[in-house]
């Protein structure tokens, strides 16, 4: 019987099979790496859209899906515009910023970050325009949060009242219309009466854990101005100033607004006592009127669209105390009396929703009385909840004796008035120095609240005693 031939392998040949399969699976792997190292990540669609027509400022898109009040990107420079309407199924963008080199076909793409504001301590004595970017030099701040641009109110049942005194060191608004805690109070004045330095003087002199100013439309010289000398010393380091030049976009006068209640809102947040300055609030109103009319809203009293109007009730309901942090916003937002008119339709709205306005008067200014308060025509409507007894009962005589002075003065200058007629009207004259000697302030000089209301009962005694 045959055997079958033997069929193995030469002494080695196991070996030389391994390492050909070592190679083949190096040679492999190495392949694969580079096949990965050369792929393409995906990339995430986004749907975007192209200008088909312009008008100044104006930007009519086709395509772009947003609503109202998203941010958009144009072209390769990605220059900042946001949605303000929709006509005739295109979307109408207004610019943040000078557009230029904007063509027909320009694409549009949605910016996901532009309806928010960063947030954070870092903000602290840093400058910002109405977009977040720094003013001040010193790079873009670190920030700890995001936050919305314009979140819902505090609703009635979680706002805190109004029950505790903010001195401010200014002594005629301590003494005779003192201000509260998460107060609304509209500073109304033309121009050229003292109202920037009167705001530098609550800034510097109130007290306050953080004070957020907005300079909103003001010209660049007055906001370094501004930041230079009201804000120097120790002011700065509790201050964050957001500043929104003359030469801005007209939409960034809202947005730096908006700006500056979400930040102050954050610290409210926190359980700070925060005090907002905001200057002006009338070219806010002005901004958002130039936006309501490149929409097509209707004009409404004296040229001002109903939604212009608004955005004052909508910024003032967004201070105030907050029962759930303890936090407050107390807010001091300047209105400027057009031509001295106290019906401006910005100075009715503040009126109606403020919780007070201060008056300053170009005639007491023409006198050298600064600040130039009109008490007559001023008033704090929460008084009555921070102020003693005593306290108020001084302030009402003294207000009295100088309304007395005031609707009697041309009579006494003309000489037809009689000395005795009226003996309350003979000590509101007897006394009518002292009591403008009493309103009167420099403007380094920082009163003591206690001694500014000490002082008045002194004033005021003969009254008193009168009585």
């Amino acid at each position: 019987m045959s055997r079958a031939p033997n069929r193995s392998s030469p002494p080695g040949g196991g070996a030389r099979r391994a390492e050909g399969a070592g190679r083949a699976s190096l040679a492999t792997n190495a392949l694969a790496r580079r096949i990965t190292a050369a792929r393409v990540p995906a990339l995430a669609l986004q749907r975007g859209g192209v200008v088909v027509a312009a008008d100044g400022a104006i930007l009519e898109t086709l395509g772009i899906a947003g609503a109202i009040g998203s941010r958009v990107a144009l072209g390769v420079q990605r220059q900042a515009a946001e949605i303000i309407g929709f006509r005739d199924g295109r979307a109408v963008l207004m610019g943040l910023s000078p557009l230029a080199n904007v063509a027909p076909g320009v694409a549009v793409l949605a910016d996901p970050d532009g309806g928010t504001v960063a947030v954070g301590s870092a903000l602290l004595g840093r400058v910002i325009d109405g977009l977040g970017q720094p003013l001040d030099g010193l790079g873009l701040p670190a920030t700890t949060g995001i936050v919305p641009a314009s979140p819902a109110p505090l609703l009635p049942h979680a706002r805190a009242r109004v029950t505790c005194p903010l001195p401010t060191g200014v002594r005629a608004i301590d003494a005779l219309l003192s201000l509260g805690i998460g107060q609304r109070i509209g500073i109304m004045a033309g121009t050229g009466v003292g109202k920037s330095v009167l705001l530098g003087q609550i800034t510097r002199w109130a007290s306050a854990d953080v004070v957020v100013v907005a300079l909103i439309g003001e010209r660049s010289r007055e906001i370094s101005d501004f930041i230079e000398t009201e804000l120097a010393g120790a002011a700065r380091d509790r201050t964050i100033t957001i500043a929104v030049p003359a030469s801005d976009a007209m939409l960034c006068r809202v947005r730096g607004a908006q700006r500056a209640m979400a930040v102050a809102e954050w610290f409210r947040a926190q359980g700070k006592q925060v005090l907002l300055i905001l200057d002006s609030l009338s070219r806010v109103v002005h901004g958002a009127r130039e936006v309501a009319m490149a929409r097509g809203e209707p004009a409404g009293a004296r040229g001002y669209p109903p939604s212009a109007l608004q955005l004052v009730a909508d910024l003032a309901e967004r201070a105030g105390g907050d029962r759930h942090s303890g936090g407050s916003i107390t807010l001091v937002a300047t209105v400027l009396a057009e031509n001295d008119d106290r019906a401006d339709p910005v100075v009715d709205a503040a009126r109606g929703v403020m919780d007070g306005h201060i008056l300053l008067s170009r005639r007491l200014a023409g006198r050298g009385q600064f600040p130039a308060i009109d008490l007559v025509s001023s008033a704090s409507r929460v008084m009555f909840d921070v102020c003693e007894p005593a306290h108020l009962a001084a302030a009402t005589a003294f207000r009295r004796l100088i309304a007395l002075a005031e609707e009697n003065r041309d009579l006494v200058l003309m000489g037809a008035y009689a000395p005795g007629a009226d003996p309350e009207l003979d000590l509101a004259l007897a006394l009518n120095p002292a009591l403008a000697a009493f309103i009167m302030q420099d403007r380094s000089q920082r009163a003591d609240p206690a001694d500014s209301i000490a002082t008045l009962h002194q004033l005021v005694a003969p009254v008193e005693a009168g009585q």
